[in-house]
């Protein structure tokens, strides 16, 4: 790096430099600017005064009000920035356009269901549709890593997902209306090739009536039972591992065939951002977003409170005002639910964010927006409710990790890229999970955990479009099958955790 220099201007318009690496008090870094404290790699430096109360910029846009006086060459974070009230220019669909065309059609190795949706992963699951059956629903899992599955080479494993609610909560609720479409959602998932769903049996979360819900009937491939009526947590995991018995020679029998890009359907997440995030590996993922949106795939980006001050980008973006109408109503749900319980949407970011570099929701937002691209705006979708558009989409969730990545799958997400510049140990069964580190020191740090690297783009090295590439290929790679880090050491079972937004009973 001794030839690159140790600070990022990203915008013209920007009142704030981000440094590369680890710049002492009184460094010269040019003429006209030295640094006035000591800089953390990841964090801002004003590059000129900036008054108390003035906007401040980066990317171009908002991510902050000074709430002191800054002087040129200062620190610029937690400390003397705050969050203000500041107009957006919704303009929506001022900024649609049309990605160029494509003359070369992807292919990955999937798998076509009889239904003809696309795997990318042969699993049967057991679900639990409440905590008082999440150990039933383990153990089988448990059985199933014990005994192994040689003699059924195509299928990727049986998994639980047990769950921490499905009790206490209204029968007409949000709560039981997100219960119900994340439940329905893994039933028909694409990437299992059978389901049991287990309950206790008097829990509000009745199996029966989210079959009902979802218009579902049970099957070959799903299956349902209680405890209750089973006769006890033995009898029930033994009936469950029978009924798994009779499913694994028919799951054994699919073959991966060509499959066009246009059958993936991509969730785009990051946690544990930091100042790097939507410099680096944010960008390189919506590079990805699009190239498969060109093609005719899907994308969906979601966490609502963490597009929050960055919204105005996307209805932009949006091809009808309804779609864009719809965003904005999800904003203002998050607003007016942030109150009621004595909140506020800049609680986020996170410790580790802010200690990343990261000092708005504002900031935090342009940069998570990065990952879904420039391509338009198709369609707002509720929470875990089935994505049926092509194009970018978005889906209304909390930005908790595993929350989030829940009502994505459940949504029909079967491959998903995570982005993290802290570093993330996330896995998300049944849908592979592929982690993109945003710098190099993490990659160095948690490689074990990470599948690619954007570090370089950082450094210098290496373009937004070169690294997009790269991880283009990769997640081709791992929806033909690879196996990713979090796979690989068993992540995926104890992230299934369904949004609880109403009273607990």
């Amino acid at each position: 790096m001794s030839n690159i220099s140790p600070i990022i201007k990203l915008n013209e318009k920007d009142d704030v430099v981000i440094a590369r690496i680890p710049i002492s008090k009184g460094t010269c870094l040019s003429n006209e600017l030295v640094v006035l404290n000591n800089i953390p790699e990841g964090h801002k430096i004003a590059i000129r005064n900036i008054e108390q109360g003035a906007q401040i910029k980066r990317y171009g846009q908002t991510f902050g009000f000074a709430t002191k006086p800054i002087l040129k060459g200062e620190h610029v974070h937690v400390h003397n920035v705050g969050v203000g009230n500041f107009d957006k220019d919704y303009a929506f669909g001022k900024d649609v356009h049309t990605l160029p065309p494509t003359d070369k059609i992807d292919t990955f190795l999937g798998i076509r269901r009889k239904n003809g949706k696309i795997a990318t992963r042969n699993y049967i699951g057991v679900m639990s549709s409440v905590n008082c059956s999440a150990t039933v629903a383990k153990a089988v899992e448990i059985y199933y890593n014990k005994v192994g599955l040689v003699n059924y080479p195509n299928v990727d494993g049986v998994i639980a997902l047990p769950q921490s609610f499905g009790c206490g909560i209204g029968q007409d609720g949000p709560s039981m209306t997100n219960m119900r479409r994340t439940l329905s959602g893994y039933a028909t998932h694409p990437n299992f090739a059978g389901m049991i769903i287990v309950g206790l049996g008097c829990e509000s979360s009745q199996i029966k009536d989210m079959m009902n819900f979802a218009h579902l009937t049970e099957n070959e491939n799903l299956h349902t039972l209680t405890i209750q009526e089973t006769g006890g947590s033995k009898k029930t995991i033994d009936k469950i591992i029978s009924i798994i018995e009779e499913m694994l020679p028919i799951a054994n029998q699919v073959q991966r065939k060509e499959t066009p890009v246009s059958e993936l359907i991509l969730a785009l997440e990051c946690g544990g951002s930091d100042g790097y995030s939507g410099i680096s590996a944010n960008p390189t993922l919506g590079y990805v977003a699009d190239k498969i949106i060109q093609q005719g795939g899907t994308a969906i980006l979601s966490e609502t409170p963490e597009i929050y001050g960055a919204e105005h980008l996307l209805t932009r973006r949006a091809v009808s005002q309804q779609v864009g109408e719809k965003l904005i109503q999800r904003i203002k749900w998050w607003e007016e639910h942030c109150k009621q319980n004595k909140s506020e949407i800049n609680n986020n970011p996170s410790v580790g964010n802010k200690a990343g570099g990261l000092t708005t929701i504002l900031e935090k937002s342009l940069g998570a927006i990065t990952k879904g691209g420039t391509s338009n705006l198709v369609a707002v979708y509720e929470y875990a409710e089935p994505v049926t558009s092509k194009g970018l989409v978005f889906m209304d969730t909390p930005g908790f990790d595993p929350m989030a990545v829940t009502g994505q799958i459940a949504g029909g997400a079967n491959i998903l890229c995570f982005t993290t510049g802290r570093g993330s140990a996330l896995g998300s069964s049944p849908t592979p999970t592929l982690k993109v580190a945003s710098n190099n020191f993490l990659w160095n740090r948690q490689q074990e955990d990470m599948d690619m690297n954007c570090g370089d783009i950082i450094e210098g090295n290496e373009s937004i479009a070169q690294a997009g590439e790269r991880l283009y290929s990769m997640l081709l790679e791992f929806a033909s099958g690879e196996k990713s880090k979090s796979e690989k050491f068993g992540y995926g079972s104890l992230e299934f955790v369904p949004w609880q937004m109403g009273a607990f009973m």
